[in-house]
């Protein structure tokens, strides 16, 4: 971008070459008067300055004490009079002179006030004298007097200019910078002349409505991206109860196909292992086979558990004497002995409005899976925490990771299972909820136990998330249960109070 002059250098300049115009207008009306002036003196002072010519011995006095005087002969020299001094006259004054001495008659020159008035009379011995008059204003006082009144008038009409229009203008600048960096609050002071006051007030109201605008588009934003989050979980509820629905008929059928089938099989597996003639290795494989029969078995009940969730009943349960026995549970396993194991509970969290059973089912589930992360990635120092907090059941919009502090009763209760393990993946984030979708090895898992839990949890009124991952190492599964409505008298009591 070119850099442009500002205002106040501009008005500045064209004010300058106005007065400089505006004076130079005024000395030439000056030096016309000067020169009608002049030729009135000439009428009026001919004769004294004739006289003066024709009285060398000075029985006159001067007409003026500043006069010099010259005498001439027709190519003879200059001869001074009086206190001319040794030099001669100058070149003006001697072409006047000659001028004089061909016309036969007296000649005054004059000119401008800052040039010298010469006068030159032929004499009757055929001489000539020649007078010479210092101007009556110096060039020098001229010029400084043109140049101060052009500076007078522009620093004056500088600070008129700085006071009235160009610090309004500055300050307007300054706030529109404040206005693009999102300081709506600053105004712009009301003042000077109408035209900047009317200007700041427009600016200030430009301000106001930008400001109402403005908040009014961030709530806008606000709602909006709050109804693409209820959106986007309603749309995955409905895809998740597909999947349900579809997974709910898969296993009626093969709870009903293959249920009976393999209830015969295990008995008559049982049956033949009681055999007496049989050797040990014979029996050995039979058991084998009984024991992959009762997997099928599990894996058929886990499938019916899926699609006839348990009726639950909803009572009041402390989490953290249920987080408590779970982790016992855990711990008394030897394969997860390295792993340390702790609940914590922060203040404030109220007991849990769910069936004591279910809650220990998911807790149970979401444990094992954490302590399966842990042993399959050989995390070093490994650790699972079961934080129990107060919680909100339905986040409102606007609200961070830890919205119950802002409430003064919370809604729900929440029990994350936090490890330090590897986490789950990006890709996998999406899909870790849904049936049969495992990350454990073939022959490990189902991928029916988070599937279970995420059922579980929503029959019992609440919800089970992953939590958006921190880029901290590890993975957080979060459960959030309702809790008991306060006793009508218990709020009036802490209303009282």
């Amino acid at each position: 971008m070119p850099v442009r002059r500002g205002l106040q250098g501009e008005v500045l300049a064209r004010l300058a070459l106005v007065m400089l115009v505006a004076t130079g207008m005024l000395g030439a009306v000056l030096v016309r008067t000067h020169e009608a002036h002049v030729a009135e003196l000439r009428r009026l002072a001919a004769r004294a300055l004739w006289d003066e010519a024709r009285t060398p011995l000075g029985l006159l006095p001067p007409a003026s004490d500043a006069a010099r005087w010259w005498t001439r002969r027709a190519g003879g020299p200059w001869v001074p009079r009086g206190s001319a001094g040794g030099e001669g006259p100058d070149r003006a004054g001697a072409a006047l002179a000659e001028e004089a001495l061909r016309r036969r008659e007296a000649l005054l020159g004059a000119g401008p006030a800052w040039q010298p008035i010469r006068f030159a009379a032929p004499l009757p011995d055929g001489s000539v004298a020649l007078a010479w008059f210092p101007p009556a204003v110096p060039a020098a006082l001229v010029l400084a007097l043109l140049l101060g009144g052009v500076a007078v008038f522009t620093a004056l009409g500088a600070t008129l200019m700085r006071r009235a229009v160009i610090a309004p203008l500055e300050r307007m600048a300054r706030a529109a910078r404040g206005l693009a960096d999102g300081a709506f609050e600053e105004r712009v002071p009301v003042e000077g002349v109408r035209e900047t006051a009317e200007l700041a007030a427009a600016w200030n109201e430009m301000t106001a409505a930008l400001e109402s605008r403005t908040g009014a588009l961030e709530k806008a934003v606000r709602d909006l991206r709050a109804s693409n989050e209820s959106l986007r979980e309603a749309r995955a509820g409905l895809d998740r109860a597909a999947r349900l629905a579809a997974v709910g008929r898969l296993a009626a059928g093969v709870a009903h196909e293959v249920g009976n089938p393999m209830g015969a099989v295990l008995a008559f597996l049982d049956l033949a292992r009681r055999a007496p003639e049989l050797s040990e290795a014979t029996r050995a494989t039979i058991e084998r086979a009984a024991g992959q029969g009762e997997r099928v078995r599990g894996i058929l009940r886990q499938l019916l558990d899926y699609s006839r969730p348990p009726k639950s009943r909803a009572v009041a349960t402390p989490l953290p004497r249920l987080c408590e026995e779970v982790a016992a549970l855990v711990r008394a396993q030897r394969r997860y002995q390295g792993i340390e194991i702790r609940v914590v509970e922060e203040p404030g969290a109220p007991p849990a409005l769910a069936d004591p059973g279910v809650v220990s089912q998911i807790l149970l589930n979401l444990l094992l899976n954490a302590a399966d992360a842990l042993c399959g990635a050989a995390t070093p120092a490994p650790r699972i925490e079961l934080r129990v907090r107060p919680a909100a059941l339905r986040l409102r919009p606007g609200e961070g990771p830890a919205p119950a502090q802002a409430r003064r009763e919370p809604e729900a209760v929440a029990c994350e299972v936090i490890d330090n393990g590897p986490g789950v993946a990006a890709e996998d984030r999406e899909q870790i909820f849904d049936p049969f979708f495992t990350t454990k090895p073939v022959g490990e898992g189902t991928g029916l136990g988070l599937a279970n839990a995420l059922r579980f949890a929503e029959e019992c009124g609440g919800r089970l998330e992953l939590a958006p991952g921190a880029g901290e190492p590890g993975a957080v599964f979060a459960l959030t249960l309702p809790v008991p409505a306060p006793a009508a008298g218990a709020g009036a009591a802490r209303r009282e109070g």
